[in-house]
């Protein structure tokens, strides 16, 4: 007999908190051993391996859905991370899927689909309500702007843009931690950023991958 898929749920409305929890608790194969109402207790308490799939509300007070999800990935690489909404805003969106969200999906969605969503981030799959989709390949037919960044540049952006850290980087280019550290370097001067999230935004918004 398969486990049950672990899901946790970090969402600050108790009222939806309450209704996902008791959806995921009564559907055979699904259970739900965490729910969060805030971002600080879930990057506190979930441990990588605890859970398979989180939910995560992108409108948490104080610590974002979006930092939130970074952070979970930054300590659990493998963990899937779907975000609900209510909003159909194309930057939230490419943030949260920078981050690391592996899906992106309204909060109206009916609860067989949600269902559905969850069994699809777990088997490695990218839920995402229609709407949602559509505004994601719409982005891909956008002209792309001329990039300031050598080719290595692009690449170590894009993979900034995929939650990974300066060490998972380094491995994952064949070079040294610190090599990584120059070129993010170049690129925040290049892009006049001086933070990550500035970086990442700008290559979303300005096309540059």
């Amino acid at each position: 007999m398969n486990a049950d898929i672990r899901v946790a749920i970090v969402e600050d409305d108790e009222e939806i908190l309450q209704l996902f929890s008791l959806l995921i608790e009564n559907s055979p194969g699904f259970s739900c051993p965490y729910t969060f109402s805030n971002g600080k207790d879930a990057v506190e308490n979930l441990r990588p391996g605890q859970v398979d799939v989180i939910l995560m509300d992108i409108d948490l007070p104080g610590l974002s859905g979006i930092s939130c999800t970074q952070l979970l990935r930054e300590q659990a690489p493998n963990v899937n991370i779907v975000m609900l909404t209510v909003h159909e805003d194309d930057q939230a969106l490419f943030d949260s899927l920078c981050a690391g969200a592996t899906g992106y999906i309204l909060k109206e969605t009916p609860p067989s689909q949600i269902l559905g969503h969850i069994q699809s981030a777990f088997e490695g799959g990218s839920p995402m309500s229609g709407s949602i989709a559509r505004r994601v390949v719409k982005s891909f037919h956008a002209p792309r702007q001329n990039s300031p960044l050598s080719e290595r540049e692009r690449e170590v952006l894009g993979l900034l843009c995929k939650g990974q850290n300066y060490k998972m980087i380094a491995e994952a280019l064949f070079v040294s931690p610190n090599t990584i550290k120059a070129h993010i370097k170049n690129i925040y001067r290049k892009l006049e950023v001086n933070t990550r999230a500035e970086a990442v935004s700008k290559a979303h918004k300005d096309r540059l991958l």
